[in-house]
This record gives C-alpha cells, sequence and structure tokens, in this order.
C-alpha cells in the first residue's frame, strides 16, 4: 500500500538530492510587484536551492507583509539583495560566476530543455507585464522559453520561475544513477 513519507523520510530524501546537487542556481527577479507572485517565487527558490536572488527595477522586495501569505517564511532561507537597476543586477550575477540567461521570448531564445542550465546559472523573469526590459535582455549571456501547446500566450511569473528552476535542476540531476 502507497503512503506518504513521514517527516523524517522527506527530510532524508531532501538530504540525498541535496548531496547529488553540486551547481550554483541564481535568480533576478525584475520588476514583478505583485506581493503573491514574489512570494511563490521566493518559495519555490528556497525549495530548488536557489544560492542568491536579486531584485531589479521596481520588484517588490520579500519584507512586504502580504509577501509572507505565500513565501510561509521561505524568504529567510535564501540571501536577496535590494532592488538595483537590471544591468547593475546581471554584472552582480556575472561577478558571482554565474551565466545569467532570461527566461524570455525573444527571436535568439532555446527552447527551455535545450538551454544548457546544468551549470551555475541565473535565471532571470520579468515584469508580470511586459517581461524583461530590453536592458536587462541586452546585458543577459542568453535568453530562453518555455514551449507551450496551449492557447494561453504566457505563463504566470512565479509559475515561469517554478518550471525554469525545475528544469535546471533536472537539467543537473538527468545522469545520475538509479537509486
Amino acid at each position: 500500500m502507497r503512503r506518504q513519507l513521514r517527516p523524517t523520510d522527506v527530510k532524508r530524501l531532501n538530504r540525498t538530492w541535496r548531496r547529488n546537487t553540486h551547481h550554483r542556481l541564481g535568480l533576478i527577479i525584475e520588476s514583478v510587484t505583485g506581493p503573491f507572485n514574489i512570494g511563490s517565487i521566493f518559495r519555490s527558490a528556497a525549495a530548488f536551492g536557489v544560492d542568491e536572488v536579486w531584485l531589479a527595477g521596481n520588484a517588490t522586495p520579500p519584507t512586504n507583509p502580504k509577501v509572507g501569505k505565500t513565501a510561509l517564511g521561505t524568504e529567510r532561507l535564501v540571501t536577496w539583495h535590494e532592488a538595483m537597476p537590471a544591468a547593475e543586477a546581471v554584472k552582480a550575477a556575472r561577478e558571482e560566476g554565474y551565466t545569467v540567461l532570461a527566461v524570455e521570448l525573444t527571436a535568439d531564445a532555446a527552447p527551455l530543455h535545450r538551454a544548457e542550465l546544468g551549470r551555475d546559472v541565473c535565471l532571470v523573469v520579468g515584469s508580470e507585464d511586459h517581461g524583461c526590459s530590453p536592458a536587462l535582455l541586452d546585458a543577459a549571456d542568453g535568453a530562453c522559453y518555455i514551449p507551450q501547446v496551449g492557447r494561453v500566450g504566457s505563463f504566470n511569473v512565479a509559475v515561469a520561475a517554478a518550471i525554469a528552476l525545475a528544469e535546471a535542476r533536472r537539467q543537473e540531476w538527468e545522469n545520475l544513477p538509479e537509486s
């Protein structure tokens, strides 16, 4: 009979995945203003082991009281930097050794599953309405997009961030031996 794991078993399972994770993940959040989106992004960042988050443009900080409704305290588990201009955030991430890839539909963007994410990478998500700014796209090392087959043209920014973070980890773990 299938049963849910107990909290101790979940901790053990997560510890095993952590031991098999060697690449660093960063995240730049540009001009995402919805506190619930920020909270969800921070929760996903904490779950996927994001090392650093840079806020850019007019992104809402995780200290906003409304962020806590979706972050549920996870914003304390991720190092984050106060909002700065987009190009400065990209420069800061690059100085930390990350390759910076915007999650954005551009003419030269690679489909997410073909983007080289199995390395130290900093993913960028842009505002709810307009995506990444031209300045950020110019500063980034490249772009990737999430293929979609439905009739909707885009994902919610928090969902897009979670999908991209999950794919980065999936690529890293892809060749692990079966356990």
